[in-house]
């Protein structure tokens, strides 16, 4: 099926196309035509993908900071917001490369009192009296 072509596309020469289609299989890299279309979408892709891995990147910090912080009884979200409340400006990939490389700082990170869940103190239950109960 034969794909839309782009304004963009056209204006690119013979040489440029096969200058970016070297390396594909087959046709795709010796005719115009089908390496012109081919061209586009590896374009497509590397847009795309260039912003899927930041994503992925960042969820990869996320994991490895709530893996190291779950050793020292906390919760992620608890330590993002004691770090945000406290106005430690780390971002995560600084994070995670002191929990893998340097875990006695990022141990003192997590002592900071912002970054300590919160002390659970047990409110006695309102008693009902014996009268209403019965």
């Amino acid at each position: 099926r034969e794909r839309k072509r782009s304004v963009k596309m056209s204006a690119f020469g013979k040489k440029k196309i096969f200058a970016l289609s070297k390396g594909f299989v087959g046709r795709a890299k010796s005719c115009v035509s089908i390496a012109r279309n081919r061209v586009e979408k590896s374009l497509l892709y590397q847009y795309r993908d260039r912003r899927v891995k930041k994503r992925e990147f960042k969820s990869l910090w996320i994991q490895q900071i709530n893996a190291a912080v779950r050793q020292y009884g906390l919760r992620y979200s608890t330590f993002i917001n004691g770090l945000a409340t406290t106005d430690v400006r780390l971002n995560r990939k600084m994070l995670s490369e002191l929990a893998i490389y340097e875990p006695y700082s990022f141990r003192a990170i997590t002592k900071i009192r912002g970054g300590q869940p919160p002390t659970k103190t047990r409110t006695p239950r309102p008693t009902v009296p014996s009268t209403i109960a019965q």
